[in-house]
């Protein structure tokens, strides 16, 4: 093994464990080996990588950045053997992905089904995140790709796929609300209320509407968790407020409706199947985003409703 990824190896082993002797341990090296190898780089560097603790071994800024660039060059060398197995004519590899809350059901889970049984030498990572985070991971080199909202706020980031998204009220199937194709936001005045809170996105878009239009909402119950909200429209205790794509499963099997909130102040949202710009997917990562773009538009909103009341 080269030196130097010899002691990335021992580094990041370090850094996440806070002491060279678990490191030694989990690593089956010896603890002096491990110490030089750090000592050495420490020398060549000018400063510190770690904080000498009597609890043991703490990052410092130096190693922050170091410990970076050590996660970036583990995912780049994956990335490299993707390549060569490709150039052997073999569809393997792993593929990481970041998403927001809302699609860990229903419309992510089928494609990761579709592709494993196409491709079983692809394997996928999902990570779950808040949307500021999604952008991050893409960013610092994590995964290979993600999915979020309002990638024009971002530089670096390669759109291949994107939607437009609304805020409306979600309720039982039975709810008089729901038979409506769009209703303005004062509809709600009076009625229970699941609200989202920070750091869900949507919870910024009701805080603009309930300035600008005075109404005043009856929180009987904040979440920062869709599916939390999703559940709790589905036992009865109030009407929710959500994206489209938030109850994109629920809409399908009938479970619940969506009524658009039509106030003109309030823009869609934009939904986002992006890249970092610097870097070219492997083999792997093109098959499955060529998976997902091919199926991303039946993630807007369709506008349908059963039946549309005149909006009172």
């Amino acid at each position: 093994m080269p030196a130097f990824s010899r002691f990335l190896r021992y580094f990041m082993a370090v850094g996440r464990l806070g002491s060279i002797r678990k490191a030694a341990e989990v690593l089956n090296v010896s603890a002096s080996a491990i110490d030089r190898q750090i000592l050495n780089v420490e020398a060549d560097l000018g400063m510190p990588l770690f904080e000498r603790l009597p609890t043991g071994l703490r990052l410092t800024a130096a190693g922050e950045i170091m410990m970076a660039a050590g996660g970036r060059w583990q995912k780049n060398l994956s990335d490299v053997r993707a390549q060569i197995e490709d150039l052997r004519g073999l569809k393997r590899g792993h593929v990481d992905i970041a998403v927001i809350d809302a699609l860990a059901k229903g419309y992510l889970p089928g494609i990761v089904r579709s592709l494993q049984s196409r491709y079983p030498g692809i394997t996928i990572g999902v990570r779950v995140v808040e949307n500021d985070k999604v952008r991050a991971a893409i960013m610092n080199g994590e995964v290979d790709f993600g999915i979020f909202f309002e990638p024009q706020s971002y530089r670096g980031i390669t759109v291949r796929a994107f939607v437009e998204v609304v805020l409306g009220l979600i309720t039982p199937p039975d709810h008089p609300l729901g038979q409506r194709k769009e209703a303005r936001f004062s509809a709600v005045t009076g009625s229970a209320l699941i609200v989202p809170a920070e750091p869900l996105a949507v919870s910024q878009q009701i805080a603009v509407l309930e300035g600008i239009t005075g109404v005043v909402l009856d929180r009987t119950v904040t979440s920062d968790n869709i599916q939390m909200i999703v559940s709790l429209v589905l036992e009865g205790v109030g009407i929710g407020i959500l994206t489209s794509i938030d109850v994109f499963t629920e809409i399908k099997r009938g479970l619940l409706n969506f009524t658009r909130i039509s106030d003109s102040i309030l823009r869609p949202m934009t939904l986002a199947l992006g890249t970092a710009t610097a870097r070219t997917p492997s083999y792997a990562a093109s098959i499955v985003l060529a998976e997902i773009e091919n199926d991303f538009a039946q993630l807007g909103y369709a506008g349908a409703a059963p039946t549309v009341a005149p909006e009172v």
